[in-house]
């Protein structure tokens, strides 16, 4: 006698086709570069995204306005703020809430450089630098903590670099910055995960953005040398990281530094 076995069909649950609609995600240093391509990829993914900016206002104003005109159900705002004005931040952080409520997601972008050997460099060089890439964090997520301590499935994402991992000549104030986000990632990781919070961070390698672009071409083949893929980041493969870690599907991630560096051996 055969047996017939009947067993019912796995009902997966498939993720939504707009992970991140009904979620605010704030950019800091979103009118170009890396912070220009997450902020586009989270608006394609359904965000309400605010475009923060310092001075670029044009620049960001295109952002925002190709998210929301884009087919996507994601809208992008420009908000201007230097996020090393603590009273800017601050007054960046009522109008968010006053037109949308507390946000969801804080994407950590905003830097600079000012690169120079460690011999010749300023001490106002050391701190320009420092100012954005940490004092600005620390400003950021200091106002919008308590949004992300309470709202269902918080993420704070740090973007950090390679050369915060493995130096650079001309980038001691540079590296030393954006190695202090990895222990700042860490502990904000420790501290939130009770809440459902999550913090992480990404570290790009080299990435064809305004910045490395202008390199110029012999330097640019160099670095390339040393990268076992061959070639820079695109911003779309820095961005989908972001987007990921954004959604609710990377909840058990956090405290992590994520490299996306093209196989470079630290």
């Amino acid at each position: 006698m055969n047996a017939t076995i009947t067993t019912k069909p796995t009902e997966l649950e498939l993720p939504p086709r707009q992970p991140l609609s009904g979620r605010t995600c704030l950019v800091t240093g979103a009118s170009r570069g890396i912070g220009r391509g997450i902020a586009r990829e989270l608006g394609r993914h359904g965000a309400t995204v605010i475009v923060n900016y310092r001075s670029s206002e044009g620049d960001a104003h295109a952002v925002a306005d190709s998210i929301t005109d884009s087919d996507a159900d994601g809208t992008g705002h420009p908000v201007q703020a230097d996020v090393t004005d603590r009273a800017d931040v601050e007054a960046m952080s009522d109008a968010v809430h006053d037109e949308f409520g507390p946000i969801d997601v804080l994407v950590n972008n905003a830097g600079i450089t000012a690169d120079c050997t460690f011999a010749n460099m300023t001490a106002e060089d050391w701190h320009r630098v420092f100012d954005v890439s940490l004092h600005g964090t620390f400003n950021c997520t200091k106002a919008f903590y308590d949004d992300l301590e309470t709202v269902d499935h918080g993420r704070i994402i740090n973007i950090s670099s390679v050369i915060g991992k493995q130096g650079n000549v001309g980038q001691a104030n540079y590296a030393a910055a954006k190695s202090g986000l990895f222990g700042f990632t860490r502990s904000l990781a420790l501290e939130l995960a009770g809440t459902g919070t999550t913090a992480n961070c990404i570290a790009p390698g080299f990435t064809r953005t305004e910045m490395v672009e202008a390199i110029p071409d012999k330097i640019q083949d160099g670095l390339r040398e040393d990268i076992p893929l061959e070639r820079f980041a695109a911003v779309d493969e820095i961005a989908s990281l972001a987007r990921y870690l954004a959604t609710e599907q990377s909840g058990y991630i956090t405290g992590e530094v994520i490299d996306v560096n093209g196989g470079i051996d630290l």
